[in-house]
């Protein structure tokens, strides 16, 4: 709208037509926004500067989109505006660029944030289910039962005159006992440590079980570097010995395998035994029963790794149980000397 005034033409804000415009731009950033946020959801688990390349060329094509859809429209909706012609239009392009590179910032740091939080929140629970997997073993490994049948064992050794096998009994009960109490279950510990704690345990229990306890091993040597959970391996031994190997007349036979596959990306640990199985695999037991153990060990490997682990139980025919711990490849940085 124009009017005189000492006979000059003055032209009144078009206040109605820039709010019009207004409008205009922010329904076209709406749906700008809205569709390239499901771009985002795809890519945002992507590594960072792959993630961080795609993102920046797409607000830059989308800033060039958005720019030339509102030059284009401006003069239609608001007649104050002008037209939008050579550096105008790059100084647009360059501002809508730069507002959807804030959304897109905006957005990932808040999706990050999120996912940090989670990450957070799994690591508190994750300790807090390796101080229950200690507590846990120590009540099994240290309860009346267990140190009954071993002191008898060395008592036995005793009577007998075996002094020298009773003294051996006694240095790996009390190796056992230090290095359960020593190693931090909140901490990794390589698969070779575990295994020199796990035997410990298992050279006193082949002296309650004589010739009915068989432990056999088939470890790469890539493998024995590779860190796991502490105490990780403990309760599906114990759960193999009392269901498996104790209620058998004739003992039976436990093995421990661990490889690495997918090309040094996986570890997988597998440990079976000849005894009765699970007759409902499909629902572990997890306060009492054969399930305890497994059921705790899914729980902790959850919250340790979760979507990028696995577990998986198979009767075997024609009979046993398996169990399949799969987990991301880790290394020791600083590797220390492995008992022995």
């Amino acid at each position: 709208m124009m009017r005189m005034f000492h006979g000059a033409i003055i032209q009144e804000p078009d206040f109605a037509g820039y709010f019009r415009f207004v409008a205009f731009s922010a329904l076209v950033g709406f749906v700008l926004s809205s569709t390239v946020r499901y771009v985002y959801r795809a890519i945002r688990d992507w590594p960072v500067m792959l993630a961080l390349s795609v993102a920046v060329l797409l607000c830059a094509l989308l800033g060039l989109v958005f720019s030339s859809v509102e030059t284009a429209a401006a003069p239609y909706l608001w007649s104050s505006s002008g037209r939008f012609v050579g550096l105008d239009r790059f100084i647009n392009a360059m501002f809508e660029a730069t507002v959807l590179f804030a959304w897109t910032a905006i957005y990932f740091g808040y999706h990050y944030y999120q996912g940090f939080q989670q990450e957070k929140e799994r690591a508190l629970k994750a300790i807090a289910m390796a101080h229950q997997a200690q507590l846990m073993m120590l009540r099994y490994q240290l309860n009346p039962h267990f140190l009954f049948n071993t002191l008898n064992a060395i008592s036995t050794l005793v009577l007998e005159k075996a002094t020298d096998d009773a003294n051996a009994m006694l240095t790996k009960l009390s190796a056992f006992l230090r290095s359960s109490l020593v190693n931090q279950p909140t901490q990794k510990v390589s698969l070779e440590q575990e295994l020199y704690t796990l035997q410990l345990y298992l050279d006193i229990e082949k002296v309650r079980f004589q010739d009915r306890l068989t432990v056999e091993q088939d470890i790469a040597d890539e493998a024995r570097t590779a860190l796991i959970p502490s105490l990780l391996l403990q309760p599906l031994i114990e759960n193999a010995i009392k269901y498996a190997i104790a209620p058998s007349v004739d003992g039976g036979t436990i093995t421990i395998c661990a490889k690495v596959e997918d090309e040094g990306r996986r570890l997988v640990v597998t440990l079976k035994d000849d005894g009765p199985g699970i007759p409902d695999i499909e629902h572990i037991r997890s306060q009492s029963g054969s399930g305890v153990g497994i059921a705790n060990t899914k729980e902790r490997l959850e919250q340790l790794y979760g979507p990028s682990h696995s577990i998986v139980l198979e009767n075997l025919s024609p009979r046993g149980l398996s169990v399949r711990v799969d987990i991301p490849l880790e290394r020791d940085k600083n590797p220390r000397m492995q008992p022995r």
